[in-house]
């Protein structure tokens, strides 16, 4: 008798990643791979057509797919399902002063945090769709329905049907959704965008939503950040710092957080829990961008960053580069501080990059500790994590041991899980061994004051948080 399979789509900021799995033991069957645009609004047809590409006989003998996909991104849709502009990704920070008037016209940002468990900043879906209602009333008036990307893609999936569907966890990012009582605040959706509009129905997080025109069905999908937690398999103490495009840091827990500093993000996971989670913009790209300034590939830029001493002698980067979200300084740019003749030396310059990284995810994990997360261990994940100075380097910012687990497509890994999950029933997903293949390296924690100091002073001196 022939396997089952099912398949996971990571819809990410850079590229789609679609992962096909044994439904019984998860063993990866195979996996394919397309781009997508560059910059921070996007026509969702190249979403589409990425996937299209990338699934091409890949999906042949699949029985059930869901699909993860980069949160907040808002999809705007007319009465015929037409896009009315292009969509406009987390990392657009133009909506920043949209957000600022949000948060005065509810009462402040507790009011925020009590109504939907997050402050909104520049990221969040209710912000941009302010700032449409602002600055192109005409594509505001013409809004009838508002999707996520992974909404939207799921909703191709399954032939435009009249109702489409999301998940609790990617909801929670919108703005609009409260994940504690899993209903949506039309009340806050109308106060941006000036007028209701129609949003997919909130799925349960096994449920079938549709299926293709194949007859594959459907899994209501997810968050990325929500994708790569059911594929870790959280438990209690565990703390995912992932290291993509943006930086996350977030743990499972079976209660709501209200974090009326801004700093928590109370989003809901895609079991049922809850995901509290901080996001900082800048995580990967700062070690290329820094590399490429050097001129060197990225191996030998770890070599660099580990012949340093921590602490860089002294030199600090602030890693802003395009602008940033926790904290929220939309405007930021990147700075280096503390630079005397002798320290500025191209291993300082690469310690100072990673330890720049890595500062404001130390600074997301105690965010993370004073809304009652209880760390035992900080798994690094995201493409930034295969650097090989990145994990002993997280061992001098961190109070817990550091483990990174084999590289893969964790977010389509937990799309993949979640269809077995679909095509199986049950309460629970499905238990899968090892997802990748390959050893946890795993750095005890030798924490190095002075590195965190030197960054919070910098920070400080700089913007007086």
């Amino acid at each position: 008798m022939g396997r089952t399979l099912v398949a996971g789509v990571d819809s990410s900021t850079q590229s789609v990643k679609v992962v096909v799995r044994d439904a019984d033991t998860g063993e990866l069957v195979r996996e394919a791979r397309g781009t997508h645009p560059d910059g921070t609004e996007v026509d969702p047809a190249h979403w589409w057509s990425a996937l299209e590409g990338a699934s091409a006989g890949v999906l042949d003998d699949v029985a059930a797919l869901s699909v993860s996909a980069q949160q907040h991104g808002m999809v705007a849709l007319d009465e015929s399902g037409a896009v009315v502009r292009d969509a406009l990704l987390w990392n657009d920070t133009r909506s920043a002063g949209a957000a600022t008037e949000l948060i005065a016209e509810l009462g402040g940002p507790q009011q925020w945090a009590d109504a939907v468990g997050s402050v909104p900043v520049a990221a969040f879906t209710v912000t941009k769709l302010r700032w449409m209602a602002q600055h192109e009333p005409e594509n505001a008036a013409r809004t009838s329905r508002v999707m996520l990307p992974h909404d939207y893609l799921t909703w191709l999936l399954a032939g435009s049907p009249i109702t489409a569907f999301t998940d609790r966890g990617d909801a929670s990012g919108t703005g609009y959704f409260d994940p504690a009582s899993n209903q949506y605040r039309r009340d806050l959706l109308t106060l941006a965008l000036g007028h209701d509009a129609e949003l997919p129905e909130v799925a349960a997080p096994a449920q079938v939503v549709g299926e293709t025109a194949a007859g594959v069905l459907l899994g209501p999908g997810t968050g990325d950040n929500m994708g790569a937690a059911l594929a870790l398999g959280l438990g209690a103490g565990d703390v995912v710092v992932s290291l993509g495009t943006s930086g996350t840091a977030f743990a499972c827990s079976d209660v709501p957080s209200h974090d009326g500093s801004g700093l928590v993000a109370g989003f809901a996971d895609a079991t049922g829990r809850f995901l509290p989670l901080v996001c900082t913009l800048n995580a990967a790209r700062i070690l290329t961008s820094t590399a490429s300034m050097l001129g060197v590939d990225l191996d030998a830029f770890a070599q660099l960053a580990l012949s340093a001493q921590p602490g860089a002698g002294g030199l600090v980067l602030l890693p802003y580069f395009d602008g940033e979200r926790t904290p929220n300084l939309p405007d930021a740019r990147g700075s280096m501080h503390g630079i005397s003749r002798d320290n500025l030396i191209p291993a300082n310059i690469a310690r100072a990059a990673i330890e720049g990284m890595l500062g404001g995810l130390a600074d997301a994990v105690d965010a993370l500790v004073a809304v009652g997360v209880t760390p035992r261990r900080v798994l690094l994940v995201g493409g930034a994590a295969a650097n090989s100075a990145v994990g002993s380097i997280a061992a001098t910012m961190f109070n817990v041991p550091v483990e990174i687990p084999p590289a893969g497509e964790y977010v389509a890994d937990g799309a993949a899980r979640q269809a077995a999950w679909v095509l199986k029933g049950g309460h629970s997903a499905p238990d899968w061994d090892e997802l990748r293949a390959g050893s946890v390296v795993r750095c005890e924690p030798a924490p190095v004051p002075v590195i965190r100091e030197q960054y919070a002073a910098a920070r400080t001196d700089l913007y007086d948080l």
